[in-house]
């Protein structure tokens, strides 16, 4: 008589291995999204190489500056976004704080001769609006996907880079002086195009972390995949063969059942005739 099969019952280790799997997942989806951060930062360390080594920190310097960065980073940020990015709500948040960067920049250019209080509404307008959404963006996928911290952060940075283009008065000025008696004096607008220059600085660095752990990630996710293959195949041509060499032991030792189960009532059998 046949016996019922089982269904197997999965194990601890498969339920682990899903896990895992489903997590890698997620890692590989969003570990394409690498060279996007690289990209972004390419043009804000140019600033604040720019700004660092540049004795005039006027707000024409400044508006040329970060029009540049904007414009380039904002085109960078869209297109790669439109290219790299799987997640739907978070590539419309995305495409909309790179567009708005690119408008920033632009109108920064056009307008480069405007003066320090265009300068200073202009980068924390555009800082607390491409901050906000950023910001959000992480926010959204916090907990599902490795982007979210990186976006958090930059998000947190930019919206700071604008409370302080707020806070920093239009007419600060101080003899620089001091002990070597410095002769000139810092400003609002030396400060600014300073903060301007150290925020393009950090958020630039953090993004080639960013980008490159991204990259390591991929790396590791596609060497750990390749691990679980081979494992998973050599176990179950293991465990088919025992069952196989099971099936084969068995046959000979059911079929001598058998045989000496017949002949045992087989009433032409000796045994039947003296009987």
């Amino acid at each position: 008589m046949p016996s019922a099969s089982v269904p197997p019952v999965p194990s601890g280790g498969d339920t682990a291995d899903r896990g895992r799997a489903s997590s890698a997942g997620s890692s590989a989806a969003s570990s394409s999204y690498w060279p996007v951060p690289l990209v972004r930062a390419v043009p804000l360390l140019v600033t604040a190489a720019v700004v660092t080594f540049s004795r005039d920190h006027s707000p024409f310097v400044g508006l040329v500056s970060f029009g540049v960065a904007a414009l380039v980073g904002g085109l960078l940020l869209a297109v790669g976004v439109l290219l790299r990015l799987d997640d739907r709500s978070s590539r419309t948040l995305q495409v909309v704080q790179g567009v708005t960067t690119v408008v920033a920049g632009a109108v920064a250019l056009a307008a480069s001769s405007a003066g320090l209080a265009f300068f200073v509404a202009l980068v924390s307008g555009w800082a607390l609006v491409a901050g906000a959404l950023e910001l959000v963006a992480g926010l959204r996928r916090r907990g599902r996907s490795p982007l979210a911290r990186d976006w958090i952060s930059v998000g947190v940075l930019t919206l700071a880079l604008g409370v302080v283009f707020l806070v920093v008065p239009l007419d600060y000025a101080q003899p620089l002086g001091g002990v070597e008696q410095i002769e000139g004096e810092l400003t609002s607008s030396t400060v600014l195009v300073g903060v301007l220059g150290a925020w393009a600085a950090v958020v630039g660095v953090f993004l080639v972390i960013a980008g490159l752990s991204l990259r390591w990630q991929t790396d590791a996710g596609h060497g750990a995949a390749g691990h679980d293959a081979a494992g998973h195949g050599g176990a179950g041509h293991s465990t088919a063969g025992h069952d196989a060499a099971g099936r084969t032991d068995a046959g000979p030792a059911g079929r001598r059942t058998s045989t000496t189960t017949d002949s045992s009532i087989d009433p032409t059998s000796d045994e039947g005739q003296h009987a």
